[in-house]
């Protein structure tokens, strides 16, 4: 799958004002340690926890980040996972997905949970069924700022 997924998320996103469950009413396998109340929320929703902050400056829309990622649903199927480099804000990724890479550094590691309406909406994608609150560890491995 790897890269097809990542960029097909934007596509399936786009323009979908279906809203899903919220993170809070879902319950999410175990083995993917998730403690909501650990997290950090931002406005739209997306929660995040960085386990390791890293080092340099924090990315920010324009830049052009190396990452690495994995992708689990709630349950804790893994759906994807790869590497690829990402301009912010211009490369066609899910909404949740570039708003948890912003303020990255390098090297750092970051879990984000995704709502389903910044993830891929009541629609869905390929394996992923509509209305998922999906999983990413993330980790920014360069960075070329804009």
């Amino acid at each position: 799958m790897g890269l097809a997924v990542v960029f097909s998320i934007a596509l399936a996103a786009c323009g979908d004002d279906v809203f899903g469950p919220n993170p809070e009413d879902v319950e999410f396998d175990s083995s993917l340690g998730i403690v909501l109340a650990d997290m950090t929320e931002t406005a739209s929703g997306l929660l995040y926890l960085d386990a390791v902050v890293g080092t340099g400056d924090p990315a920010a829309l324009l830049d052009t980040v190396t990452l690495t990622y994995t992708g689990w649903l709630a349950n804790g199927e893994e759906f994807d996972s790869g590497s690829f480099n990402a301009t912010l804000g211009v490369t066609n990724l899910i909404a949740g997905f570039t708003e948890g890479l912003v303020g990255m550094r390098v090297g750092g590691t970051r879990t984000i949970v995704i709502p389903a309406n910044l993830g891929y909406g009541s629609s869905g994608q390929g394996t992923i069924p509509g209305n998922a609150v999906l999983v990413f560890e993330l980790m920014v491995t360069a960075l070329v700022e804009a």
